[in-house]
């Protein structure tokens, strides 16, 4: 047993020895411009730079001007969209010249290329791959064809391509616990691999001919969906699982994935630090190991089939919880329930998605079974939106190991509850679990009502400006006779999505976008739907224009800010002081960003300055003439050093507010800035130290509420 645990260590360390030369070599041109042949190894995925991203494997490489030489090493490929001809896809084999940077510790790419220009296709990757993506294309558009938003989730549970599901959809997959069903894992495996053996065991096939026929499906399946390293990992799982019933030991399963877990990671030693492969060994050692005490365990309330069924999510849940607390700042509290109404859908789709896919020769039949699929797909779509908009679906928990070894205490102490009887067990270990599981749930409880829908219970109701405390990052928030303006939206929609919940605002009237940088621009997903009219600073990108186009088919108004605008927000008149149009001296970003002032209507004179610079700052008060005195302004860029003092004292006024992160690594704010602002006698309100700042407008002056820390409370 020794030297099977010590052989099984030394396997990874012996591959990464072996694979060195070969990385380094692809390392060393790192840094600049290589041309490189490359083949694709998963399906591409649009980031937010414009390009298409890929898993790839380098199979040639040189610095332009030298002779290119073989190699092989794992890379990281983004390209433009249109590089090459036809499209990417797995097996595809191309030649372009790159951008080499080297890639993050402990990951699996050597490096990452940023293709520049065209792209020369040297190889389709022959017969099979050609015609299974023939295939697959054709499901798909057989599938989008049908309503959204089970048309864009049923590619996913059939083939794998999971480029249809947009960002909303996504993320109520996450919220709902269902994101295991968004693209092809173990279960898909599991579920072609168990059609199969199931159709020859009808047919009367001996056990050997199962095995075998279930194989080759399993075979075809990979190919289908293209053998990404996920999929490979999901059917290689599933492969010993069908050697250990060809073996005669149906119950070896826990060997079985112990088997499949090392063999992977001497293949493949970077699994180690991938997510999802621990989430997804580990949800198979708990439906093995803690799926059946879990279905005994509840058969003391419910009947066993119905336990069974419920035992299945929650011993995955129970076990993958810890694991998700490491990275993710959200955990499902509607999980078991999500995968209890939509799991049992997905075997029905996956199954009648892939004959859709098996008769395509035949249009009439393969339409009408994609319908079919369409479903279940839409079912479990509909379900994860509905459960994740629930109240108390998800709750945040920051991400560490605390948190983590908390998760995990409160799991094994559910587990133990439901597992174990009364009179089988210590009365003070029963005890000790009932109180963690007691306490916890008191706690979670308490904490999202209180941050969720009581919130506004907790605030003062007469506000007319909130500064959001949403980290490193620009919200500000206006309202005027019952209208909403939003300026920026910081850089994460869930944090902002929290911070309009906790004021009751449901729908945004008019939103400012000053420029499109991530701290100011990064939450927009989260207005999709909500927002009327949009005005925004100069777009730098492609990626800029497709996030406003992506609101503008949601229904809002889209509107280039300049110089001189005007317009109203419930009795309050705003005005647009910064930029020119078109700015013929700054390049679009913070200089270029939008400053915009308001005031009346019950809401304190009220100046916003973006990013801007100093520089940039002193040519707009040349152009636009800013008078003082303001009741407010919002300090530009964080609180940065670059300020233009002579704006801050003609604005003269009564307090400075700095939206900015606690502990951020540009030091902002910072002390020349807080120093100058004191100077001109305003009150400093902070966000990384008060948290969210509410302020009103009284007969005596402003009134200042905070979430922590004391702050005056009237000026």
């Amino acid at each position: 047993m020794i030297v099977v645990c010590l052989a099984a260590v030394a396997g990874p360390a012996l591959t990464v020895l072996i694979v060195s030369p070969e990385r380094a070599q692809v390392t060393a041109l790192e840094g600049g411009t290589v041309d490189v042949v490359v083949e694709v190894l998963s399906n591409p995925s649009p980031g937010s730079d414009g390009r298409v991203w890929a898993d790839a494997h380098a199979v040639a490489a040189a610095r332009p001007g030298y002779g290119i030489q073989e190699t092989s090493a794992p890379v990281r490929l983004g390209i433009a969209a249109d590089a090459v001809e036809g499209g990417l896809a797995p097996g595809t084999q191309i030649r372009l010249r790159a951008e080499a940077k080297r890639a993050g510790p402990g990951e699996r790419a050597v490096v990452v290329l940023f293709g520049q220009g065209s792209a020369v296709v040297a190889d389709r990757g022959g017969f099979i791959p050609e015609q299974a993506d023939r295939v697959r294309m054709a499901f798909i558009e057989r599938a989008l064809r049908l309503p959204a938003p089970g048309a864009a989730l049923l590619p996913g549970l059939a083939v794998g391509d999971t480029r249809a599901v947009d960002e909303k959809l996504n993320d109520a997959m996450l919220a709902s616990g269902l994101s295991h069903l968004t693209a092809v894992s173990g279960s898909n495996c599991a579920i072609v691999t168990a059609a199969a053996f199931g159709v020859v065991a009808l047919l009367g096939g001996g056990r050997t001919l199962r095995i075998i026929v279930a194989a080759v499906s399993l075979a075809g399946f990979v190919v289908l969906v293209t053998p990404e390293p996920s999929v490979i990992r999901a059917a290689a799982m599933a492969g010993l699982a069908m050697l250990s019933l060809l073996l005669g030991r149906p119950r070896a399963g826990f060997a079985v994935l112990l088997l499949a877990v090392t063999v992977l990671l001497i293949a493949d030693p970077w699994l180690a630090s991938t997510p999802g492969f621990a989430l997804s060994a580990v949800a198979t050692g708990a439906l093995i190991i803690l799926a059946p005490p879990l279905a005994r365990g509840l058969s003391r309330w419910m009947p066993y089939p119905l336990a069974l069924v419920l035992a299945v999510p929650l011993a995955a849940q129970l076990a993958c919880g810890p694991i998700i607390a490491l990275f993710a700042d959200h955990q499902s509290l509607i999980g078991v329930v999500a995968n209890l109404l939509a799991a049992p859908a997905a075997p029905v789709a996956t199954v009648i998605g892939l004959l859709s896919c098996v008769t395509m020769f035949l249009p009439w039949l393969a339409d009408l079974l994609a319908a079919t699929a369409w479903l279940p797909s839409a079912w479990i779509a509909t379900t994860a939106q509905v459960t994740a908009e629930l109240p108390l679906a998800t709750v945040a928990v920051p991400a560490g190991v605390l948190p983590a070894v908390a998760i995990a205490l409160l799991s094994a102490s559910l587990g133990w509850l439901l597992i174990r009887s009364s009179d089988a067990r210590p009365r003070w270990l029963r005890a000790a679990a009932l109180l963690i599981v007691a306490v916890t749930t008191a706690g979670v409880t308490g904490g999202a009502l209180v941050r969720g829908p009581l919130a506004p219970l907790s605030r003062p109701s007469d506000w007319s400006v909130a500064a959001c405390d949403i980290g490193q990052g620009d919200a500000v928030i206006v309202r005027s006779a019952g209208q909403v303006a939003l300026v920026d939206t910081g850089p994460d929609p869930a944090t902002l999505s929290a911070c309009l919940e906790s004021l009751g605002i449901t729908r945004v009237d008019l939103l400012v976008l000053t420029h499109f940088d991530l701290d100011h621009g990064g939450g927009m997903e989260a207005l999709r739907g909500r927002v009327d009219t949009v005005l925004h600073g100069p777009p730098t990108g492609s990626s800029d224009t497709r996030a406003l186009e992506n609101l503008r088919d949601a229904g809002a108004t889209l509107h280039e800010a300049a110089r001189g605008q005007t317009g109203q927000l419930g009795d309050a008149s705003w005005r647009v002081l910064w930029p020119r149009a078109p700015e013929p001296v700054f390049p679009a970003g913070n200089d270029a960003s939008v400053v915009w002032e308001i005031s009346g209507g019950g809401v304190p004179r009220m100046l916003l300055l973006g990013d801007l610079s100093g520089e940039a700052q002193r040519l707009m008060q040349r152009v636009s003439a800013v008078r003082g005195p303001y009741a407010i302004v919002k300090v530009a860029h964080h609180g940065s050093a670059d300020q233009d003092a002579e704006l801050y004292a003609e604005a003269a006024a009564r307090l400075a507010i700095f939206t900015v992160g606690a502990d951020n690594s540009y030091g902002h704010p910072r002390e020349e800035t807080l120093s100058m602002l004191e100077a001109t006698g305003a009150v400093i309100a902070r966000t990384d130290l008060q948290g969210q700042i509410l302020i009103s407008q009284t007969d005596e002056g402003l009134s200042i509420w905070t979430e922590r820390e004391t702050a005056p409370s009237s000026e």
